[in-house]
């Protein structure tokens, strides 16, 4: 990673201000050092979700790397004053990681989505990195995260299989949860949370055209998907957090509150320190956004 990049506030989480090359480039250099670590993606939704629950904010800040995967993230950070270079998907990240694997020689396990799914992502992947190796796949079923012994079942298949890359499907928070019993079993492979990239790589689903990407209107692609699903989530939730970020976010930039700090390894977990946004505004513009701040906790739907 680059040594002059910085870690930049965006609302209760901090966001790496790299490029999705410095990722790549990054975790194909600690595979060689034998180091590995784990990937969030930092969305709107993970945002509001880490502003409703500190123990959803610590395990994000438990991750080696994050990044802001949300055009609206990547907007806040700009309208802050403390802008980064780029948006880094976990829909573009399981391909351009999978095609570090398979030119080091690395072996690849593909977890989340429907039965086959995750099975027709891996013969997709293949067929664009011929040196792939696929070290296994799963569908959990639904629920699963509830069963205990279904969980170490699942860590002890995976661990079996010993793969350098774990591409994790599962939606929030519950990949993120996943990864951190998976990464006590395997110390040296790298995780990402990708949400819907696996079955975007599949192809049941098509991502946003890219001008949609640009502009920040692949949610509403998403919705089009999936509107049952997403509806309450993107409509509801969403879109009023997003626009209250941005409204935070300048008022950041005008009190120029702290929100850049150098790149680092995050804290563990149980250090974690939250620093919510009205600390970061002048005196005179708290109170209000501060009980703003706080919200109703989050409905932890998968």
């Amino acid at each position: 990673m680059r040594t002059s990049a910085v870690e930049v506030a965006i609302g209760p989480v901090w966001v790496m201000a790299v490029t999705e090359v410095d990722v790549v480039e990054h975790v194909a250099a600690e595979w060689r050092r034998g180091v590995g670590g784990s990937i969030v993606t930092v969305n709107v939704d993970i945002t509001r979700a880490a502003a409703r629950d500190t123990d959803l904010a610590a395990l994000v800040a438990d991750a080696e790397i994050v990044v802001p995967d949300g055009k609206p993230v990547v907007w806040a950070a700009a309208v802050a004053g403390r802008p980064v270079p780029e948006r880094v998907t976990g829909a573009s990240l399981v391909w351009t990681l999978s095609g570090a694997a398979a030119r080091a020689g690395r072996t690849v396990y593909l977890i989340g989505g429907d039965p086959g799914v995750p099975e027709a992502a891996a013969l997709a992947l293949l067929d664009q990195f011929p040196g792939l190796r696929i070290a296994g796949t799963e569908s959990p079923p639904f629920g699963f995260e509830q069963d205990e012994q279904q969980v170490a079942d699942l860590v002890a298949r995976v661990a079996a299989a010993r793969p350098d890359l774990i591409l994790v499907g599962l939606g929030f928070p519950k990949q993120e949860k996943l990864i951190v019993r998976l990464r006590e079993a395997l110390p040296e492979a790298w995780l990402l949370g990708c949400g819907a990239g696996i079955p975007y790589a599949a192809g049941q689903f098509r991502r946003a055209p890219e001008l949609a990407q640009r502009m920040g209107m692949e949610w509403v692609h998403r919705l089009a998907l999936e509107p049952r699903r997403l509806a309450r989530r993107y409509v509801r939730h969403d879109l009023p957090f997003a626009l209250r970020l941005l409204t935070r976010s300048a008022i950041t930039r005008v009190g120029r509150g702290p929100g850049v700090r150098p790149l680092r390894r995050p804290v563990p977990a149980a250090r974690v320190v939250q620093l919510p946004l009205p600390q970061l505004l002048p005196a005179p513009c708290r109170g209000d956004l501060a009980a703003q701040w706080q919200q109703p906790a989050l409905s932890r739907e998968a």
